[in-house]
């Protein structure tokens, strides 16, 4: 493996790795979580059929994109903010799979799977960066080495 990916935990490079993380995952789920409040409609259409209240969804989604935004930020909340954003990147999983798999059309979204795949295929590293960047995971840039067995 490469010098870069066998950084120990703490050191300098791991920590502007993860402080750059932090301020784009804070950015992009600060964007998302206004867009959300500002522009429900387009979000409610690709809510699944058999979640109630689509609008109470897309808008409490909204406040959690926010509320996790601000969490990265502030050190003490920082991990639990990293655990709620993974867990919230799960959840709203099966509206990313609506939207690809049903031709939902979106305002403003692209249609096409060259948008839905990657965005599909990227949603474990959405909760791999929000795990990452809030330190509640090191991997797997601390793995410790293995520690050769005493043979006797």
């Amino acid at each position: 493996m490469g010098a870069n990916l066998q950084m120990a935990a703490g050191s300098s490079d791991e920590t502007q790795w993860r402080g750059a993380l932090r301020i784009a995952l804070s950015a992009l789920y600060a964007s998302a979580g206004l867009l959300h409040l500002a522009a429900p409609h387009g979000f409610e259409l690709i809510v699944p059929k058999a979640l109630p209240w689509p609008h109470a969804i897309v808008i409490g989604t909204g406040f959690c994109e926010l509320a996790g935004a601000l969490g990265l930020c502030i050190p003490a909340l920082r991990k639990a903010a990293g655990v709620a954003l993974a867990l919230y990147a799960i959840c709203v999983f099966p509206a990313n799979i609506v939207h690809a798999f049903n031709n939902v059309a979106v305002p403003g979204l692209p249609s096409s799977w060259w948008y839905h795949a990657p965005r599909l295929a990227l949603q474990p590293v959405l909760v791999w960066a929000a795990l990452y960047a809030s330190g509640a995971l090191s991997w797997p840039f601390s793995r410790s080495p293995r520690k050769p067995v005493a043979r006797t």
